[in-house]
């Protein structure tokens, strides 16, 4: 994928943030274009609102369908903005050709259905339109990426991504959690895609979308996407995270973009002590593992058992709090303890060897 275009629009300033905004749903006409009216006096150029809402559960607002494509075409001809929305289906597709939005994008349900995108990869074929594709549910970087592949192989080029954040079972103040380290994955091995951030959707509150939009210009993410309402509090779906248009103009006031270009020289010194760090941070868990293995002979000769769950949850909790002290997030410590756990598990395992072939007393 070295042919993206780095801009999505020809012409559009290549200035960090590209910002799109808008409503999380079409309601009626007369909010569609309240909000549009109000964010392109803010400056706002791509104006997004959902004509087709796939809610969790049935009964829910699911949106005007296509019935909204006229509004759209209205804020275009009133306000001069692109206009964007979000298609999940062969028949959303052909809807929103026909009806001249500007940009599409695809959800985070259905872009970890590798049937749906096909379908609308299919559809797209011949296309030359911007696509934007939300990270799956999951935190699954290869179907993610598997997803863009999809709609690259239909011919489109003006093409990126939204990270919208991940479903966690993990208690979080997050909607979603960010999982920063994907996205920055996802961008080293990709690095021509364009990225934006859904600072809506991973916070799910409105008081999170600015520490989250400056985060992602911290990260050098090349756009936002936010849900805008004129009046958030009375919006039909997903009110909590919307905010008005004349916040959004003061969050984006406020953001510190640094320059992405500014030379490293001068952080030599600092990598070269992360990299001496990195070596000992190694050590020490070629260390731990050994005594791992040591245990798990222990165990082999004593038939223990290679799991002591209570053991690990002590750790676990214990690790955690002392990681807070020291100004870490508990999650953080968390996630290196349950990855340090499953590799002295497996360590442990192959001490034990392959299970007995005596034949088991009856």
């Amino acid at each position: 994928m070295n042919d993206l275009k780095p801009i999505l629009f020809p012409g559009m300033e290549p200035r960090r943030p590209l910002v799109i905004a808008g409503p999380c749903s079409a309601e009626t006409e007369k909010q569609v274009l309240r909000t549009a009216r109000e964010l392109a006096a803010e400056g706002v150029h791509i104006y997004r609102a959902g004509l087709w809402k796939p809610r969790t559960l049935p009964g829910g607002f699911e949106g005007v369908g296509a019935e909204g494509l006229a509004w759209l075409r209205r804020v275009k001809r009133e306000t001069g903005m692109y206009t964007a929305t979000e298609v999940a289906t062969h028949e959303h597709v052909t809807a929103a050709l026909a009806g001249g939005v500007d940009l599409l994008w695809i959800g985070a349900r259905t872009a970890a259905n590798p049937f749906a995108m096909q379908e609308i990869a299919d559809t797209l074929r011949g296309c030359d339109i911007p696509v934007l594709v939300k990270n799956p549910v999951s935190p699954d970087l290869e179907l993610w990426i598997g997803a863009v592949q999809r709609i690259y192989n239909a011919g489109i080029r003006r093409l990126g991504v939204i990270h919208r954040g991940f479903t966690s079972i993990d208690r979080s103040r997050y909607r979603n959690h960010p999982m920063w380290a994907i996205p920055i994955e996802l961008h080293r091995r990709l690095p021509q895609l364009p990225i934006f951030c859904d600072p809506s959707h991973i916070g799910g509150r409105r008081e999170l979308i600015a520490p989250l939009a400056q985060q992602a210009m911290d990260l050098g993410f090349d756009g936002l996407i936010v849900e805008s309402h004129c009046d958030p509090d009375s919006a039909w779906s997903d009110k909590a995270q919307q905010i008005t248009p004349c916040t959004l103009a003061r969050i984006c006031r406020h953001l510190v973009i640094r320059e992405m270009n500014v030379t490293t020289e001068n952080l030599t010194d600092l990598r070269a002590e992360i990299d001496k760090i990195d070596d000992e941070l190694l050590d020490l868990l070629a260390r731990r593992m050994r005594v791992s293995r040591e245990i798990g002979q222990y165990k082999k000769e004593h038939d223990m058992p290679v799991l002591q769950t209570r053991r690990y949850e002590e750790l676990l909790a214990r690790r955690a709090a002392q990681a807070a002290e020291l100004g870490m997030d508990r999650g953080f410590m968390r996630a290196v303890y349950q990855a340090i756990h499953e590799e002295s598990v497996r360590q442990q395992m192959e001490v034990l060897g392959p299970a007995s072939e005596k034949e088991p007393e009856i």
